[in-house]
């Protein structure tokens, strides 16, 4: 490959790398133009608050079973959803295996939640602030060796006072717990897992274990996120929103 093809092969590279990025984005809801969506964030977001309320915690754990089930497209809609409402809200990718919020919101991921637990950098250097109104996110920052360590350290409980008291929700994106059991390291830091489930792709016997892996974590599930439904009637339209293919 002499230096002309070498530098076309780059440029093809960046490009193809910009069009992924812009896919991961396309479900994010930045404008109101998705109307079916945003209303039905809206209807999810009254009750996880709902929820959130009755356990007097403010810590909230995005999971799913598989990869691929959208949990983070629906943590990074429902933190905008809850910003959007006036109060202040961060986002945390806790997700150090796989991490996919800073594709969403197309941020960097040079530093974040690893470098903070690691104690590499401060809370101030890894929160990316003011990413949409009353929105702050901390994206994963580099892969660790060690992620579960690092999620069951005291450090990570010394940091979620930190942001207890400078949020007013915290929303937390962790691996699928059929995958790895990172998500369950966080169970005694807050108030319980909203579980994302996609139609025609998770099974009812995925669904049945998340919950068993719950109750053999003592902690609780606050509810679901169902994506990829399809309108089948026009009584069901509050919950299925055929165009968008999302329902909750």
């Amino acid at each position: 490959m002499n230096l002309y093809d070498l530098k076309l092969f780059q440029q093809k590279l960046m490009k193809s790398r910009v069009t992924e990025n812009s896919d991961k984005s396309k479900n994010i809801l930045i404008n109101n133009d998705k109307f079916a969506v945003v209303e039905a964030y809206k209807i999810a977001r009254s009750n996880l608050m709902f929820a959130v309320a009755a356990k007097n915690n403010k810590f909230v754990v995005f999971t799913s079973y598989n990869k691929g089930e959208g949990k983070s497209t629906s943590i990074t809609n429902m933190a905008i959803s809850i910003s959007k409402m006036g109060v202040k809200v961060l986002l945390v990718d806790a997700d150090m295996r796989k991490p996919n919020i800073h594709n969403l919101l197309k941020l960097k991921n040079d530093i974040g939640l690893s470098e903070l637990l690691g104690k590499f950098k401060t809370t101030d250097e890894v929160i990316k602030k003011d990413i949409l109104p009353n929105l702050d996110v901390i994206t994963a920052g580099t892969i660790p060796p060690n992620p579960s360590e690092l999620l069951g350290s005291q450090q990570l409980e010394y940091e979620f006072k930190k942001f207890e008291k400078m949020y007013d929700f915290v929303l937390i994106d962790s691996p699928p717990i059929g995958i790895v059991t990172d998500a369950l390291m966080l169970k005694d830091q807050v108030a319980g897992y909203v579980l994302v489930i996609r139609e025609q792709h998770t099974s009812h016997n995925d669904i049945a274990k998340l919950l068993s892996s719950l109750e053999l974590a003592e902690t609780s599930a606050l509810g679901f996120i169902k994506i990829g439904c399809v309108q089948k009637d026009k009584k069901y339209y509050n919950r299925y929103y055929n165009r968008y293919k999302y329902g909750y």
